[in-house]
C-alpha cells in the first residue's frame, strides 16, 4: 500500500469514534496524521481522547476553535450550553494539557496544502457545501490551490472556479451531515484525496455522555448529534 496520511477534524471527545477511525486509517495504510482540532470539548472522553492523539508517533497538530475556548472561557460565546461545556472540560483535562493545545499553530501548509480549521481567516467563518459569496474573503489571499477544514462537521469537497480545491473531512466525532458514521479523509502520497467513513459504537459514546455529565444540557446536546448526525440545538 502506499504511504498516506490520515486527516482527522473535529473529534470533540469522542473516544470510541477516534479509535475506529484510527483502526480504519490504519488498515488503509495510513503513515501519518494531520489534526486538525477541536479535540476535548463536547464529548464523553475529553482527557482520554487527548491522550489517545498524543500517542501517535506521527502526528501533526493545529488549534480549533474549542481549543482555544477551553484555555480561554472569555473567548467562547456567552450561552449556558458553551459555558457549561467548557467547565465540564476544564475540570476533567489537566490545565496543562489545555494549555499545550492552545498554544498550536492555527493553521499550516504542508506539500502545498494549507491546513486551517475553519478557513485561513478565522477558526470560525468556514466554507459550505454549496458556493458563498464571501469565499473570497475567507480564502484570504492564499496561494495553494488546496485548502483543507473543518469546522462545520460536513464533509465534502469541491472546485472552486479558479481551480482552488476546498476539502473538508468532515468530523469524526460529531458529524452533522446526517451521516452518523465518523468521517475523515485520506491524502495518497500522489495528493489523491478519499472521504472514508466509518461505523463505531454510538451507543457507547451515548452512555458515556449520559453516565459522566448527566442531563446537563450541553451533554444532552451532544449525545442527539452522535444519534442523529444533525445539528440538533436542543429546542
Amino acid at each position: 500500500m502506499m504511504p498516506a496520511v490520515a486527516v482527522l477534524y473535529d473529534i470533540h471527545g469522542n473516544l470510541p469514534a477516534l479509535e475506529a477511525v484510527l483502526a480504519d486509517a490504519r488498515g488503509v495504510g495510513a503513515n501519518g496524521f494531520l489534526l486538525g482540532g477541536d479535540y476535548a470539548l463536547f464529548g464523553p472522553f475529553p482527557s482520554e481522547t487527548v491522550a489517545a492523539l498524543r500517542e501517535l508517533d506521527d502526528a501533526t497538530w493545529i488549534r480549533g476553535n474549542v481549543d482555544r475556548w477551553a484555555a480561554h472561557p472569555d473567548q467562547a460565546p456567552d450561552d449556558g450550553f458553551v459555558q457549561e461545556a467548557v467547565a465540564a472540560c476544564r475540570a476533567g483535562m489537566d490545565l496543562d494539557v489545555i494549555e499545550e493545545l492552545d498554544a498550536l499553530p492555527e493553521q499550516l501548509v504542508l506539500d502545498g496544502t494549507r491546513y486551517c480549521h475553519a478557513s485561513p481567516i478565522s477558526d470560525m467563518r468556514s466554507f459550505m457545501p454549496e458556493p458563498a459569496d464571501d469565499e473570497d474573503e475567507l480564502l484570504g489571499g492564499v496561494d495553494e490551490r488546496r485548502v483543507v477544514f473543518g469546522h462545520t462537521h460536513l464533509q465534502f469537497r469541491r472546485t472552486r472556479p479558479d481551480g482552488v480545491q476546498l476539502i473538508n473531512p468532515g468530523s469524526v466525532g460529531m458529524p452533522l451531515d446526517g451521516d452518523v458514521r465518523a468521517s475523515y479523509a485520506l491524502i495518497g502520497a500522489n495528493g489523491d484525496v478519499e472521504l472514508r467513513r466509518v461505523d463505531y459504537d454510538r451507543a457507547a459514546s451515548v452512555a458515556a455522555l449520559r453516565e459522566r455529565f448527566g442531563e446537563a444540557p450541553w451533554a444532552v446536546r451532544s449525545l442527539r448529534r452522535i444519534e442523529t448526525g444533525q445539528a440538533w440545538s436542543g429546542a
